[in-house]
């Protein structure tokens, strides 16, 4: 079955997508300017993300708000409201997560970053989209922003708010696009301006 648009409609993940999912965000956020300078390490890079990476999209996987493209060219990961980005027993071991995958001083600057997300977080219920990527290999072509049109027309049936953070200016204006509305900013320790971005219930 097809869209009007020629896409096919999305689909929630499984755990047999999760290679898919994590080849998608990786080679997407690979020079990103908020996550590539956490991974500053070059060679190791695109092994360290990939290791991130499987760990946060994997523990999503718990909810279903996690949808792909058909072949998954494109990934969406959402929180429901009241959601984590990892269970307890994960949380309980991600600083030794961290450590072993970028050393300790990293880890810390990594954890550093990761309250700087919760702060700047609305209390207000919503739909928080953890992560939007399209594979490298098929940008340009439309698949992330109609993954995320389809998306939120889901979340606009239940009545509900969503949020995101944007790590890259360049796409503020598609998510602007879609409804979401400036509604902060905050800087990381690398200098990387994150804008955090609200789409009231409709």
């Amino acid at each position: 079955m097809q869209t009007t648009n020629g896409f096919t409609p999305a689909r929630v993940a499984t755990s047999a997508d999760l290679d898919g999912i994590i080849a998608a965000v990786t080679s997407a956020f690979l020079t990103d300017p908020l996550w590539a300078p956490v991974f500053a390490d070059a060679e190791r890079r695109e092994a360290q993300m990939a290791e991130f990476w499987r760990l946060l999209a994997g523990s999503a996987l718990r909810y279903p708000w996690t949808f792909v493209t058909q072949d998954v060219e494109s990934a969406a990961i959402w929180l429901p409201p009241g959601g984590t980005e990892l269970s307890d027993e994960e949380s309980a071991g991600f600083e030794e997560f961290a450590a072993d995958l970028v050393g300790p001083a990293v880890a810390q600057r990594m954890a550093r970053l990761f309250d700087q997300f919760d702060e700047v977080r609305p209390d207000e219920p919503h739909y928080y989209l953890s992560l939007l990527a399209t594979h490298s290999s098929h940008r340009g072509h439309g698949f992330g922003m109609n993954l995320l049109r389809e998306n939120l027309g889901r979340i606009d049936a239940l009545g509900a708010a969503a949020y995101l953070e944007s790590s890259n200016p360049a796409n503020d204006q598609r998510y602007a696009s879609v409804g979401f509305e400036r509604s902060g900013e905050f800087v990381a320790e690398t200098g990387a301006v994150v804008t955090t971005m609200w789409r009231p219930a409709r």
